[in-house]
């Protein structure tokens, strides 16, 4: 051997910073095998694949067991794939001397391998680390795999000894490293992410990757100088056929690897099942919630947390079937809060809202909590559902409820008491069906507003047969006005006892029926104001009353008027004023020709707007008269805002006169105190001469009755006039009043009384005209 020179390092039997012998002979002739460089490189590609692979999924399992499972596979793949690119490699160097491996040696560089691809996947399996943490893992695993790879160099035993250039050494160091910061930053970045352009940045990396491994193999291949000694002879090399045994060590490597990249993908679509069966457990459950919060909605009412009319019909149902089944007795009971809507409107919503929340807690106090059902159905009404042993339970139910409804109430600084009208129906009696029990407690209800409110009423076949009755009036009253069939006008005179003529007439509709012969208003006006129709029905009256007007006219009677009635609903709506101008002008007739009549109600409803609706009815021309005056609020303050041209004395006040001293002292006084307003005086309902007279002396302008006529057809009209002022002037020249008579105008009422005779025992009648 030759005397070596310079710093010497041996590891191994490897010569790393070691200077060749000057006698030794450097074999030149080393190659490779191109076949298994590019088997090597393809094994260093597949085996990244694997380990960044293996890294995702173990960043994407929960259990601890399971990742660890992941890391030791993806440990075994890197270190397998490294491993066989290093053998392969090795395989790959072709020298003209004869080579063998040592086992134990050839295991422990796979036990480096193992050991830093461990190490690797440990550090990947961290979601996020600092670079510096990067770094320092990326030494260690670089410096594994040197370690691996030249202790997998010192297991090749042959003549030669082995010489490491440092530099190239050194470069393989910084490969190995570089390669592994590489991977562990590459791993990171493709953590998180789906879709093709991920898996195509793992293809890109894992090619990178696996020319950083194979880049780091050769680098150390090429700092290798083999060298024989002096005195040496060189074996031939054995032809081993290491073509072959590369490609077996790539195979099982790649089967082995495929294997565990199959098992990943199979336990990542699994993964995604259960992932899966998870959202559709949750929407499921969700979806279970949304049902429960959805039946909550359907079936309770939200504001007072009773069941809705949707629960209770189904409620209804299942108690009716079991009852039918059973036997036994139910009660239907509808409730209805009196004058409701006057909390709505005074104090708002949020105060009526409050309020029913305490009226439905009185309601539920009053009842059996585990055997009735409480339901509110709307606005202010509820429904209650009970079953019963005898009719009586159901009336001491209801006068429970009616008295607690007493009890005061504080609602926005205020305290009030309510009232409720009861509706009750029961089963089997009044029905057998929901259908039925409800819609006759639904009448019985309305029975007990008409009767005054505050009060409650069994069902009864009466209330069936006048709703029936009332729906067929309806439907055919709808008929009569679309068709203008069967409605006419009858006009009752008004006598001046100033001008001593017939100067007005009150327009006053009547309905020849079919069945039912002339019907008088009172049995179709409530028919038409409940069901929308009354606007119509007024419209049809005032156009009917001026075309008569204009008849009359052309048969000597120009300076008659005519007075028609207004109802409360047509006078809330703003274009009555346009109305009533637009029919003025198609029968010709002037404004001045025209009276309207309002009650005392009708005017106190809305009292702003009404004022400033009747101002423009004056501006027309059209005069307005206030009827029934002193049987509703009869209010001087209100009455003296209103622009009114006559008041009108209702009947009530004038049938007891001459006989009731306080009739004719309430009379006299409602004379002066209009005059005072500087209004004119229509009593209506005169049937005597004593009548007559009393009114005649204390001032009164107009008077209406039988004492003239009942109301009459058009027709007939010309000669009653004539006859009526024919007839009076005795009368009216025995008579001296005592006040002056003004003539500012009139207006209409409604029908003052029914067509009979005076019902007074004793008094003077002039016998009207029949």
């Amino acid at each position: 051997m030759t005397q070596e020179t310079g710093p010497a390092m041996e590891w191994l039997g490897l010569h790393f910073f070691t200077e060749l012998p000057e006698g030794g002979q450097v074999l030149l002739t080393c190659s490779h095998n191109p076949v298994l460089v590019i088997l090597a490189y393809l094994v260093a590609c597949a085996g990244s694949f694997a380990t960044l692979d293996m890294a995702e999924r173990v960043r994407h399992v929960d259990l601890a067991a399971a990742q660890q499972r992941w890391r030791w596979i993806g440990a075994f793949c890197l270190a397998g794939g490294i491993w066989a690119m290093h053998f392969i490699g090795m395989l790959a160097l072709q020298i003209p001397i004869e080579t063998h491996y040592d086992l134990p040696m050839t295991l422990l560089s796979l036990l480096i391998a193992v050991i830093a691809s461990w190490l690797a996947m440990k550090t990947l399996s961290h979601t996020q680390l600092q670079l510096w943490r990067y770094l320092l893992a990326s030494i260690w695993i670089g410096l594994g795999i040197c370690v691996m790879h030249y202790v997998g160099m010192a297991a090749m035993r042959s003549q030669a000894t082995a010489y490491y250039q440092p530099d190239l050494f050194g470069l393989s160091i910084a490969i190995a490293i570089s390669a592994s910061l590489v991977a562990l930053l590459l791993s990171r970045y493709l953590s998180n992410g789906s879709g093709m352009l991920h898996q195509m940045l793992k293809y890109a990396a894992s090619l990178l990757l696996g020319g950083g491994i194979v880049a780091m193999h050769f680098t150390g291949m090429w700092a290798l100088k083999l060298v024989m000694p002096v005195a040496g002879t060189p074996s031939i090399a054995v032809d081993d056929n290491p073509l072959q045994l590369g490609l077996t060590i790539a195979v099982i490597a790649l089967l082995i690897i495929g294997s565990s990249i199959s098992a990943a993908l199979a336990d990542k679509k699994l993964q995604h099942k259960e992932q899966d069966l998870r959202r559709v457990n949750t929407l499921l459950s969700q979806l279970d919630q949304a049902r429960v919060a959805l039946q909550q909605v359907a079936h309770y009412d939200a504001l007072t947390n009773l069941i809705n009319r949707r629960g209770f019909n189904h409620l209804f149902a299942e108690k009716l079937i079991e009852k039918t089944v059973q036997g036994g007795m139910l009660a239907v009971m509808f409730l209805d809060i009196d004058h409701f809507k006057r909390i709505n409107d005074s104090l708002g919503h949020d105060a009526g809202d409050q309020l029913l929340k305490v009226i439905a807690g009185h309601i539920k106090s009053s009842t059996r909590s585990h055997e009735d059902v409480v339901a509110r159905f709307g606005g202010d009404e509820f429904c209650i559902l009970m079953s019963l042993s005898h009719r009586d339970e159901a009336q001491y139910m209801a006068q429970r409820i009616m008295n607690k409804m007493k009890e005061p109430i504080e609602l926005a600084g205020r305290r009030m008491v309510m009232t409720t009208s009861i509706g009750i129906s029961v089963f089997p009696d009044d029905g057998t069906t929901c259908e039925e029990l409800l819609k006759h407690a639904d009448l019985a209800l309305y029975q007990s507003k008409g009767s005054g409110r505050n009060s409650l009423h069994f069902f009864s076949t009466n209330l069936k047969t006048r709703a029936s009755l009332e729906l067929q009036l309806e439907e055919e009253l709808r008929n009569a006005l679309r068709h203008e069939a069967g409605l006419t006008l009858y006009y009752q005179p008004i006598y001046d006892l100033g001008s001593r003529k017939v100067s007005k007439l009150e327009a006053l509709v009547r309905w020849r029926h079919p069945l039912h012969g002339l019907l008088a208003p009172d049995r179709f006006i409530g028919i038409a104001e409940a069901n929308g129709l009354i606007a119509e029905l007024d419209n049809w009256v005032l156009r009917k009353a001026c075309e008569d007007l204009a008849a009359l006219s052309r048969h000597g009677f120009a300076e008659l008027k005519i007075a028609v009635n207004c109802s409360a609903l047509n006078l809330a709506r703003e274009e009555l004023a346009e109305e009533i101008a637009n029919t003025l002008s198609s029968a010709g007739v002037a404004p001045q020709r025209l009276e309207l009549e309002v009650t005392e109600n009708a005017l106190m409803g809305n009292i702003d707007s009404t004022v400033a609706l009747l101002r423009q009815i004056r501006n027309l021309g059209v005069s307005l008269s206030i009827d029934d005056f002193g049987t509703g609020y009869s209010s001087l303050a209100y009455l003296k805002r209103l622009p009114l041209n006559t008041l009108k004395i209702d009947r009530s006040f004038i049938q007891d006169v001459p006989q009731s001293t306080q009739d004719k002292e309430i009379v006299q006084a409602i004379i002066v105190m209009a005059h005072t307003l500087h209004l004119q005086v229509v009593t209506e309902g005169v049937e005597s001469l004593q009548q007559y007279e009393f009114l005649a002396q204390y001032g009164c302008d107009f008077i209406q009755g039988y004492l003239l006529s009942r109301a009459l057809p058009l027709e007939e009209l010309p000669g009653v006039i004539d006859e009526i002022e024919q007839r009076m002037l005795p009368a009216v020249a025995a008579v001296s009043p005592l006040t002056s008579v003004r003539d500012t105008g009139g207006s209409g009422s409604r029908d003052p009384a029914p067509d009979s005779p005076g019902r007074h025992a004793g008094a003077s009648v002039v016998q009207p005209i029949r």
